[in-house]
């Protein structure tokens, strides 16, 4: 993999299953005694959030004090940056602290891009979620729960996800989620689609690789997964539709719809998610819905990109060859 972690964009196929793969072998440890490894044990991660986050930090820093770095949690409320500090001030206290690696969320997008190649910090950057633009350890996520939902978890290793057909529904002009996850779902061989209304869909989106409709009904048959996504209002600037209830009744999704979709589909959303709007209840709790999968796959994920960038070329999880080499591992 590269030294840092950008966009989703970024990433080949082969990185991008060497991740799914990866995480794979952190998922295993759920079932272990002790579910830490020492693989980055003396080094120092800062989560650098400059918006607000309960998944994305938390998962984070599940996932750094799994593998037993030191975290340093940076919030900008209460913070210097209230005080007017710049990004570069920041980069350079961390730098200063001899941080080993820095996860950013910003409201900007090109933050972490310009964090990464500045020169200003000599670590690896992974982007957490920037603006409107890219995050891509949620499509990575997205795809680490597709394959084990769609494949199975053994038999899902070292395979991509050709052949399978998503669809992303919502506010996809606003969303870093939806961008993110066509480029790494195309990586991966998946046909995607994207279904919104027209005020909604990005400028230039014919240059994505991705089909597009407007109409939810007639793109459910077909998907092997549907992702919901939440309408970013702190994000709008004027009205993308005209109510709320609208809005539901063409775009969200229901029981009724939820029928519609094959057997096998399940339904995803990065959360937060706004019951009643883009999404009933009933969905929400139903069994074919991803969301609490999502976040505990999000740790595996996460762990697994912190892995191959800051642990080197060690097996992620050695097998203990018999209880007594176990019961030293522990230790």
């Amino acid at each position: 993999m590269k030294r840092h972690l950008i966009s989703a964009a970024d990433l080949t196929r082969d990185d991008a299953v060497l991740v799914l793969d990866t995480a794979e072998e952190m998922a295993r440890m759920a079932d272990r005694p002790i579910k830490k490894l020492p693989t980055l044990r003396g080094r120092t991660i800062c989560n650098l959030f400059f918006e607000d986050s309960t998944r994305t930090r938390i998962s984070f820093e599940a996932a750094e004090k799994r593998l037993s770095a030191d975290v340093i949690n940076f919030s900008a409320k209460g913070s210097s940056v209230s005080k007017g500090e710049s990004l570069k001030d920041t980069a350079q206290t961390l730098a200063a602290m001899g941080v080993d690696a820095v996860v950013i969320r910003h409201s900007a997008s090109g933050a972490p891009y310009r964090l990464a190649n500045s020169g200003w910090i000599d670590a690896p950057v992974i982007n957490a979620g920037d603006g409107t633009h890219q995050h891509p350890t949620q499509a990575l996520l997205d795809a680490f729960t597709l394959r084990r939902r769609l494949i199975g978890h053994d038999t899902g290793v070292g395979r991509d996800l050709s052949g399978r057909r998503v669809t992303i529904v919502g506010d996809v002009l606003h969303s870093r989620v939806a961008r993110s996850n066509v480029d790494l779902l195309h990586t991966l061989g998946a046909e995607v689609t994207l279904v919104a209304p027209p005020t909604l869909v990005p400028v230039g989106v014919g240059s994505w690789p991705c089909e597009v409709s407007y109409d939810l009904d007639s793109a459910l048959a077909g998907s092997d997964a549907v992702m919901m996504l939440r309408v970013q209002r702190e994000r709008m600037n004027a009205a993308f539709f005209p109510t709320e209830r609208e809005y539901s009744r063409r775009y969200g999704l229901d029981a009724e719809r939820m029928a519609k979709l094959p057997d096998h589909a399940v339904v995803m959303h990065p959360g937060p998610m706004v019951r009643g709007m883009e999404i009933t209840a009933e969905v929400a709790d139903s069994p074919r819905c991803t969301v609490v999968e999502q976040v505990a796959n999000g740790v595996f994920t996460r762990m697994a990109v912190l892995y191959l960038l800051l642990g080197g070329n060690e097996p992620a999880v050695t097998q203990p060859s018999s209880p007594s080499s176990s019961r030293t591992e522990e230790k």
